[in-house]
């Protein structure tokens, strides 16, 4: 009898281990992946949004637009998320930076305020504010300039709150950009405030949505 018990409690044992390595591996298989959406593809692809923008002392110019944030690939209805990983970039043309140079700036920091719209279920606020620009100044070579857009401790990032009934969601990209910023004067290392506009072009008309779509579950 006693063997009898003991191969007993050996089978409840392997049973209890079979059903906990069940359970976590359904679990892992039901959690939500993360995915990156994105607005404009990756910088230098072709794909960027292409804004017109306004700078200090000089017409408005093209600046060349990514935008991205991470998030579940699958967003349960009427549950409440909050997009990580908030940035993007801000590409100008070689020209552009001799004409920049030419009216004394050498470089930029500062902020920008990105707004954003959903197609279904809400956001809490218009714009993901604060996202950071950091100090950069740039030599007189005429080359095209990247800058990168971040999301840091300080920003503000508006959740979003998917709707009663299982969908999708596209994401986009508001209307206008704007960026609160810096610009540094070589001659002296003083700097200029300016709030920077930007719009997108609308010929030809941008595509100013996130890719891919957001799954409701």
């Amino acid at each position: 009898m006693s063997r009898i018990r003991k191969l007993s409690a050996r089978a409840a044992a392997a049973g209890a281990l079979v059903s906990v390595a069940v359970l976590c591996t359904a679990t892992a298989a039901s959690a939500d992946a993360t995915v990156t959406y994105k607005a404009g593809g990756d910088p230098g692809a072709g794909s960027e949004i292409i804004y017109l923008c306004s700078f200090p002392g000089i017409s408005d110019q093209p600046v060349k637009v990514t935008a991205h944030f991470d998030g579940p690939d699958s967003i349960a209805h009427g549950t409440t998320v909050t997009p990580t990983n908030v940035g993007g970039t801000a590409s100008i043309s070689g020209e552009l930076h001799s004409l920049l140079t030419a009216i004394g700036y050498d470089g930029v920091k500062g902020s920008a305020d990105v707004p954003m719209n959903a197609s279904a279920g809400t956001l809490s606020q218009a714009a993901a504010t604060g996202l950071d620009i950091p100090e950069k100044i740039y030599p007189a070579d005429g080359a095209p300039i990247t800058i990168v857009i971040s999301q840091v401790g300080s920003s503000s990032i508006p959740t979003y709150t998917a709707p009663a009934s299982p969908g999708s969601v596209t994401f986009s990209l508001g209307n206008p950009l704007v960026a609160h910023l810096q610009f540094h004067n070589a001659a002296d290392g003083s700097w200029t405030p300016f709030d920077m506009s930007c719009a997108p072009q609308q010929d030809p008309p941008q595509n100013v949505n996130f890719s891919p779509n957001g799954v409701i579950s």
